[in-house]
């Protein structure tokens, strides 16, 4: 496996959020089964015999894990930027709302123009007079050079004094001055009207290019300046994702590599894309880059600045034991991390004979045991986004994946054991705190219907 270079805020990120999924799994746990198990007095919830608690369990399986990077991503519209005004003014009239959709050179405001009218008219009248200068000037070269040439022609017969000859040299010299410095104060004049015309122009401040417009921050009597941003544009359809890499990770990630997008907001919904690009620049100080990924937005379910979760597959595993993520626990005494491992099952114990079954939950899942437990020391060598590839255990071992609480704080040796369905803990991992407290709380509801009802029996 490729080594990765994880920033010590994104270790720390990870940690805190592995143990809040953790936590809540363990509540999760703990409260459906006492809810399912409350009224069962042979279960340890229920205050039975052996003081042995109820935990789930799956077996291992052996396979492939995909290797891939969860990250953080911040969702930008395409072309998503902000519209400043050019020039400063106070607002007359604003066109548009949040929300609505633009297109390219569409007014969004107005600024007062009656200032930037009156320049253009002056900036007109200014060039009127400097082409009026340009033409007296020509003409004023044109009648001293016909000037300078008849004294030519007198001078070569002796008709003309050398001194009238030069005068009139140095007269067209002059005239020539004044007529490039017509021009050039035309060239200025031309310039001011055009500056005064863009000016004019830009009172109106349009849509840059079509889009959803949105942030507007102007309101009609609002005066503005070039730093004030009034509005902010994007293409809705289509959005961008930027995540950042640590210099290990650029190793082994790659544009076109395949990307999943998940977020509270998306609720069940998954995004999948690939990662379009990546900077080849990486940032002197932190050692990171950006890479983007490009995604259709059709449904609007993603909405600019929002966060998101980005896995980034990149390859898988070699052959590994794999178990749910929530199987593995770290041991508080030793600070070890591994799997509790449910011993006799297959051979002392079989799951599949009712007549094994010690009890069942209210759903009618049967409930085994006990049977020994044993926490094993495991060597991680992938993490998912939903299994684990690991070292040191074998195929087919059942592991405990809710309820190693509660087998640490007792010192517990045996348990009770429910097998659970690997599509049903993978399910579990992926529920959000709320989603959690709310089948909580549905069950302890149901319990107590069911607790009323027996009394009114």
């Amino acid at each position: 496996m490729p080594s990765t270079e994880i920033p010590l805020i994104e270790l720390e990120t990870k940690y805190f959020m592995n143990r809040r999924i953790s936590q809540v799994f363990v509540l999760f746990i703990a409260a459906t089964f006492a809810v399912s198990c409350g009224n069962n007095n042979d279960n340890d919830f229920g205050g039975g015999g052996n003081n042995a608690p109820t935990v789930e369990i799956v077996r291992s399986q052996i396979g492939s894990l995909p290797l891939e990077e969860r990250l953080t991503g911040v969702v930008r519209a395409q072309n998503q930027t902000g519209i400043y005004p050019e020039i400063a003014g106070r607002i007359t009239e604003v066109y548009v709302q949040n929300g609505e959709r633009v297109e390219s050179g569409q007014p969004l405001a107005k600024i007062r123009d009656d200032e930037f009218r009156e320049q253009r008219n002056q900036a007109e009248s200014d060039l009127d007079v400097a082409e009026a200068q340009v033409r007296q000037a020509r003409a004023s070269l044109s009648r001293i050079d016909s000037r300078l040439s008849r004294a030519e022609q007198l001078s070569e017969r002796d008709m003309e004094t050398q001194l009238e000859l030069e005068t009139l040299r140095a007269d067209k010299e002059e005239a020539e001055a004044n007529l490039d410095l017509a021009k050039a104060q035309k060239r200025r004049a031309e310039s001011e009207l055009k500056d005064s015309e863009y000016a004019l122009n830009n009172t109106v401040i349009e849509a840059p290019y079509s889009g959803v417009v949105g942030g507007r921050d102007v309101e009609i009597g609002q005066r503005v300046d070039t730093g004030n941003r009034i509005f902010e544009i994007g293409d809705m359809d289509n959005m961008k994702v930027t995540v950042t890499l640590t210099e290990g990770m650029t190793g082994h990630i790659r544009p076109g590599h395949t990307s999943f997008i998940t977020s509270p907001a998306l609720t069940d919904t998954t995004i999948e894309s690939q990662v379009t690009r990546i900077s080849p620049f990486l940032n002197p100080v932190s050692h990171t880059t950006q890479a983007e990924i490009e995604v259709p937005n059709p449904g609007n379910s993603l909405r600019p600045g929002m966060f998101v979760s980005v896995d980034i597959m990149y390859g898988e595993t070699d052959q590994a034991t794999l178990v749910p993520n929530a199987a593995i626990f770290t041991n508080p005494a030793e600070g070890s991390r591994g799997v509790f491992v449910a011993e006799g099952i297959g051979t002392e114990l079989d799951l599949e004979s009712e007549e094994d079954a010690d009890t069942e939950d209210e759903e009618g899942n049967p409930i085994f045991g006990p049977v020994p437990v044993e926490f094993v020391p495991v060597d991680i060598i992938a993490e998912g986004r939903a299994m684990t590839g690991i070292s040191g255990l074998s195929e087919g071992q059942y592991v405990v994946t809710l309820g190693q609480n509660m087998l640490a704080d007792r010192g517990s040796e045996e348990a009770r054991v429910r097998e659970a369905d690997w599509d049903d803990i993978l399910d579990k991992q992926q529920l959000e705190s709320r989603d959690i407290h709310g089948i909580i709380s549905d069950k302890l509801q149901r319990a107590r219907e069911s607790e009323s009802d027996s009394l009114n029996e």
